[in-house]
């Protein structure tokens, strides 16, 4: 489940490009510098030592998952004297849960309704593109794009799915996914590989019936579909005990995939059922939610699947893209982190789990919600939440960062979930945090061959950011309190803190480019006001020696109730 709270978009079309952005974007693209003289590093710094130019070409920087950043020019012994290089205000209120990404010399980043392009070296604003929406917002958040053959690719929060030039931010087509009258909208990243696009649905918690589907790059029509919601005949069905209950039972996938290149197996994290906290109402394991569900990235077709909580009833969504790596003499596996406050390790050949190891507070609740409440830990906002384990094949560690924060659970009437209407809210009960629970976060380091915990950091607010462990021996994160963190990978020692006065809630990535590394943050998620966020989105890039001007992008306003910002993509 995704915090929920609806808002109306405003109906109109994006328009084209203006020609002074078609200027400056295609400039940019034969390789001008758009830097503004005297702003940002400059063209006479000396490369640096470990920082082979590498991009971070997906959510999770490749798409097995791992997160792994191959430049070292970053360690323990100099990362303290990281500095802000630039910052870029992103102009749009509220969520701001995007992953980055960098390709060549440029970083893109979304928010709800925008998509950004930036130098990455200055933050030089190359273009941007606002998504006027045709229907009004499901939930206004979105978590990136994917990239693809100077294709970039997005969903919305009205359901739809965008390819956009990359060079310039011009819509190449534009495609109705979900429909959001009925809670169907698109917040994570896709996956694009081989002239494919995988996205699946959001909006479990309305009820709908959860899909992921391909879709050709270059035309944007539909390859194929599988429901993760099986009725009929499909495998799976006779899992839902009243067959009725499966085209209202969730499902859904709120963040980003996982795909084997060489096998073309995508592997999709699907969330909770629907009702959420009403186990009662939907007898059955109720596949395949709970589950990271295996798929023929060609056909659609089901491979294998491996479920983690059968009827759930507590919220305890598979909401994190999975991680897929090789256990030194242990072979293929799939890590998973789940809002249940565990990572799991699941061999790929026998489909056996290899290990369960918590990562924050657990406290099984003595039965399935009832009318009074029962108490548990983590509760629905706890555990691992969107952005799921990283690998370091140096150390051999597995990185997860973790939400401690405990909840107490109360079940709905027979009445009440007899009242489902399309398009509302579908939780069949309700939750809060209980008197004295408080929320806070985990940053652990668990053996990828065991599962045995080598160390852990306890953050004074919830780490739900993207993990990144680097070969200078470095793992970044940051925490909804705004700190980022850099830490040693070995012994989890603390080497380097910055306040960015914003909720890092998306992407914390590193790459290089000019010879030189940098680090990326999100900041400023506003979206879940019961972690008491803070801060508007904004994009920060660090650096070593960094200039003492810190340079500011500021961009302008856009709004669906009626904001400034321009339509279409602007320099």
């Amino acid at each position: 489940m995704s915090h929920l709270n609806t808002t109306a978009g405003v109906a109109r079309r994006a328009r084209r490009v203006t020609t002074l952005g078609l200027l400056l974007a295609a400039a940019c693209g034969r390789g001008a510098d758009p830097r503004p003289n005297g702003a940002g590093p400059t063209a006479r710094a000396e490369p640096a030592a470990g920082a082979t130019d590498a991009g971070w070409g997906s959510y999770n920087g490749t798409l097995d998952g791992q997160r792994f950043a191959a430049s070292s020019q970053l360690t323990p012994q100099n990362v303290a004297a990281l500095r802000p290089v630039c910052r870029v205000r992103l102009g749009e209120e509220g969520t701001f849960q995007s992953g980055p990404l960098v390709v060549g010399d440029t970083l893109f980043v979304t928010t709800a309704h925008t998509t950004v392009a930036v130098h990455a070296a200055t933050c030089a604003l190359v273009w941007r593109q606002t998504h006027a929406p045709r229907a009004p917002d499901v939930y206004p958040v979105n978590r990136g794009v994917a990239y693809l053959a100077g294709r970039l690719f997005r969903g919305t929060p009205d359901g739809r799915l965008l390819a956009l030039d990359a060079r310039t931010g011009h819509v190449l087509w534009d495609v109705q996914v979900g429909d959001p009258a009925k809670g169907e909208f698109t917040s994570s990243a896709p996956v694009a590989w081989n002239g494919r696009v995988f996205i699946g649905l959001a909006g479990g918690d309305f009820g709908i019936r959860g899909r992921v589907m391909g879709f050709d790059a270059a035309t944007g029509k539909e390859s194929w579909r599988f429901y993760t919601v099986p009725m009929g005949r499909e495998p799976g069905a006779a899992s839902w005990h009243l067959p009725a209950t499966a085209a209202r039972g969730g499902g859904a996938t709120w963040t980003s995939y996982t795909l084997d290149t060489a096998a073309a197996e995508l592997f999709v994290p699907v969330a909770n059922p629907a009702p959420d906290f009403a186990p009662q109402a939907r007898p059955g394991d109720n596949l395949y939610t709970n589950a990271v569900v295996v798929l023929d990235a060609h056909s659609g077709a089901l491979k294998w699947y491996h479920q983690l909580v059968a009827n759930d009833g507590l919220d305890y969504d598979l909401g994190a893209a999975p991680m897929l790596y090789a256990a030194s003499g242990g072979g293929a596996r799939v890590a998973l982190g789940s809002k249940d406050g565990h990572v799991y390790a699941v061999d790929r050949a026998s489909h056996a789990r290899l290990f369960k190891t918590a990562v924050t507070t657990i406290s099984p609740p003595p039965t399935p919600p009832t009318r009074r409440g029962v108490h548990a830990c983590p509760g629905p906002l706890g555990g691992v939440e969107w952005n799921g384990p990283a690998y370091d094949p140096r150390t051999g560690l597995i990185y997860a960062g973790a939400v401690d924060w405990c909840g107490t659970y109360t079940t709905a009437t027979e009445q009440a979930l007899a009242g489902h209407k399309p398009g509302m809210p579908y939780y069949g009960g309700s939750y809060a945090p209980a008197p004295g629970d408080t929320a806070s976060g985990w940053l652990t380091a668990l053996d990828a061959g065991t599962g045995q915990v080598r160390w852990r950091y306890h953050a004074p607010q919830p780490i739900v950011a993207g993990v990144t462990p680097t070969a200078g021996g470095l793992v970044f994160t940051g925490d909804l309190g705004g700190t980022l963190y850099a830490f040693d990978a070995a012994s989890g020692a603390v080497r380097f803190t910055y306040p960015t006065r914003g909720a890092i809630a998306g992407g914390v990535m590193t790459y290089a480019t000019g010879g030189r590394q940098y680090v990326a943050t999100t900041s400023g998620n506003v979206s879940r006001t019961t972690f008491k966020t803070t801060g508007s989105p904004t994009l920060i890039v660090f650096g070593l020696n960094a200039p003492a001007e810190l340079r500011t992008t500021t961009l302008p306003t856009y709004s669906t109730t009626g904001g400034a910002a321009p339509r279409g993509p602007t320099p």
